[in-house]
């Protein structure tokens, strides 16, 4: 162990690996926060601690099972030449899981839930069905940032680390993310639209196409950027109102 603590290398890795392990919770920070938006708030603070507690349980546990986990890129169907692992069939069905959902999501946006939903929203069945989601959804995200993390670091207490600080940043971020999407409508149809984005992506990488993630983080933080500036410049239209009403002299 204290030759882990004295080595820069174990260092660098470390810290290389929590930053990309950060930068790939970023799409799970962010459909947690819009699955949990439909539930009332009591649940939503216990539906997020549950799923990345969850999380950060998949992660530790694919990483303690690296044999099993290299068995996954194994072939295992051809489609027209094409070979794919049980991790490409993961990622398919995931992604396509995310574009149903998201799309779902911004269809209820769009044209506003019906009674049956409303209804459904505020059930006791509604918690189940979240945490179902987000189960399924740590299962994938957990998949793609453990095969990464095998990538870049040899030893198995340098991922343990990494995983562990990233789950506890993605812990801290999650609920100012989810207040900031539930007090402001027009972010969370934002975050749909990443999340389809992510989706469009996992679909690739099953099929070996590869879209390099920093496209798709640049323009999730510029449009990001956008929506906060939109945003600040709606509420400073508020107050000027609103401060406007007050020094109007009655009539």
């Amino acid at each position: 162990m204290m030759d882990l603590l004295t080595s820069p290398e174990a260092w660098a890795a470390l810290l290389t690996l929590t930053a990309l392990e950060v930068v790939l919770g970023i799409d799970n920070v962010i459909f947690l926060s819009v699955i949990v938006s439909r539930i009332p708030a009591e649940q939503a603070k216990r539906a997020r601690q549950i799923g990345l507690a969850l999380a950060l349980i998949f992660r530790i546990l694919l990483l303690s099972m690296l044999v099993w986990l290299i068995g996954l890129t194994a072939p295992v169907i051809t489609i027209k030449g094409l070979d794919l692992s049980w991790r490409d069939l993961i990622l398919i069905g995931g992604g396509l899981f995310l574009i149903a959902k998201a799309t779902h999501e911004i269809h209820a946006e769009v044209e506003g839930p019906t009674d049956g939903e409303v209804v459904a929203s505020r059930s006791s069945n509604a918690f189940a069905w979240v945490i179902f989601q987000i189960i399924v959804i740590d299962v994938i995200f957990s998949l793609d940032s453990v095969i990464t993390a095998i990538g870049m670091a040899q030893d198995l207490r340098i991922m343990v680390a990494a995983v562990v600080i990233a789950c506890a940043v993605m812990y801290l971020s999650s609920g100012p993310v989810s207040a900031f999407v539930a007090e402001y409508p027009t972010t969370k149809m934002l975050a749909l639209a990443f999340l389809v984005l992510i989706g469009v992506a996992l679909v690739a990488d099953g099929f070996s196409f590869h879209i390099p993630r920093a496209y798709i983080y640049t323009a999730i933080v510029f449009s990001g950027a956008v929506e906060t500036f939109n945003v600040l410049a709606k509420r400073n239209q508020r107050k000027r109102k609103v401060a406007a009403q007050l020094t109007e002299p009655p009539r």
